[in-house]
């Protein structure tokens, strides 16, 4: 693994969260890699790159009852899947095996910038 793509993961797994939780560590660590998976196989229509290379996943937090909240955002405030992709989310995540439901919160603070994309993601888009 790349160090940009190291780090966002290293940056994600820090903002992913199941404080004092009742889950066994290793199902967890199942659960967070499912999980990170899931929002792997989400594009942005516009972009080649899926949203969590992008950087797009800012919390991801899994519940004792197994619910998983997601805090994301977009490359800009009116994408036109705006609307569309949080349900995206949702139905990936939610097909993960052992998550009992998913909320998508939007959030534009801090707003998205490109440094946020991994390695991966700057060399799908050009960038790199």
């Amino acid at each position: 693994m790349d160090d940009a793509a190291t780090n966002m993961t290293e940056d994600t797994a820090a903002n992913t969260s199941a404080a004092a939780t009742s889950i066994h560590p290793d199902e967890l660590a199942r659960l967070t890699d499912d999980i990170v998976s899931a929002l792997k196989t989400v594009y942005d229509p516009e972009i080649p790159a899926d949203i969590y290379e992008l950087g797009l996943v800012y919390k991801i937090d899994i519940e004792d009852d197994r619910s998983v909240k997601i805090d994301m955002t977009l490359t800009a405030p009116g994408c036109p899947v705006a609307g569309e992709m949080p349900g995206w989310v949702e139905n990936a995540v939610g097909a993960v095996e052992g998550v009992s439901g998913v909320e998508v919160s939007m959030v534009f603070d801090p707003p998205w910038t490109p440094d946020r994309m991994s390695e991966e993601a700057q060399i799908a888009v050009g960038w790199y």
